[in-house]
């Protein structure tokens, strides 16, 4: 059993939990995530099974979607509401100009400083597990990439943004982005405090919270045989080049021997050196991920091989 599952995590679980779920449904430990998703958040957490396995580092390079609701006025120890509140601020008003200038500034490449309760390792330790124990630890900033940030609504009693205001924000980022760190960080800036009151990820790469499984929907398909939810492991490379290959040198791209372009059952339009395509059989199976590179002649190096089946 192979391919990917779009499932829509429900608040409350962690991606761990949703993996062992997946596996109980399955009846197949070799399922693993593509990236966590904090146990207070939902929305879209891809899966990968079996041999799609070996496509989750792919998969990680996602950019992805979020709608994050921040709150401002309060601070709390976790970046988000599950964290005990350190510090309120009251009798403020940021007018909506301010509010926008602050937000424009976090656009592009920025820099940010990991929460304790993440699941970063630092000396073979997760950092949540130190955070668990009352252990704070310096961190390095990492560099993440805010490709765009927008207000989509905000929840205010006047046209200014005081103590309590909510409001609605579709992030668009790159791979690592904390959320609630941006979250945090804004209420920073702007001298008022503030926390990620609430999460979803819409979207990871090609996968969104429209073509999602609930929990569910997952475990009723799966108890009557019905596996239509498995999507096929080439959905997780959007925008590489697919090629069916002849059925007599699928054995010697199972070695890892590269093959000609003559091998090609259909020839795209164009092959450039160093471009990488996905390798299939003529059933649709992928067999290989591989590179065009040249020799002597053009040849097709195979270098991530799939078990056939």
């Amino acid at each position: 059993m192979n391919g990917i599952v779009n499932i829509l995590k429900p608040p409350g679980m962690s991606s761990h939990q949703v993996v062992g779920f997946l596996r109980r449904a399955l009846q197949t430990k070799k399922i693993g995530h593509t990236g966590t998703l904090d146990p207070g958040a939902s929305g879209v957490l891809p899966l990968v099974v079996g041999n799609a396995t070996k496509l989750s580092g792919y998969l990680t390079e996602f950019e992805k979607t979020y709608v994050a609701e921040l709150t401002f006025g309060i601070s709390t120890t976790s970046q988000d509401a599950s964290g005990d509140t350190v510090e309120l601020k009251t009798g403020f008003s940021i007018s909506p100009q301010e509010f926008a200038e602050a937000l424009a500034s976090f656009q592009g490449t920025i820099w940010q400083v990991p929460p304790m309760a993440s699941a970063i390792r630092v000396g073979g330790q997760r950092l949540y597990e130190l955070d668990r124990r009352g252990v704070s630890i310096p961190r390095e900033p990492r560099e993440v990439q805010i490709y765009s940030i927008s207000i989509e609504r905000i929840w205010s009693e006047g046209e200014s943004l005081g103590f309590g205001t909510r409001v609605l924000l579709r992030i668009v980022c790159s791979k690592g982005t904390y959320i609630r760190t941006l979250c945090h960080d804004l209420g920073e800036k702007l001298g008022v405090g503030g926390h990620m009151s609430a999460l979803v990820r819409t979207a990871s790469g090609p996968f969104t919270t429209r073509d999602a499984y609930t929990l569910e929907e997952i475990s009723t398909l799966a108890g009557a045989g019905d596996y239509s939810f498995l999507l096929p492991m080439e959905e997780g490379l959007p925008g590489w080049v697919r090629v069916k290959v002849h059925p007599l040198v699928e054995e010697r791209i199972g070695h890892g021997n590269f093959i000609l372009p003559e091998h090609f059952m259909d020839v795209p339009s164009t092959l450039t050196v160093g471009e990488e395509v996905v390798l299939m059989s003529i059933d649709g199976e992928v067999l290989a991920l591989a590179e065009i590179k040249i020799t002597d002649q053009l040849i097709c190096q195979p270098f991530r091989v799939f078990a056939r089946g």
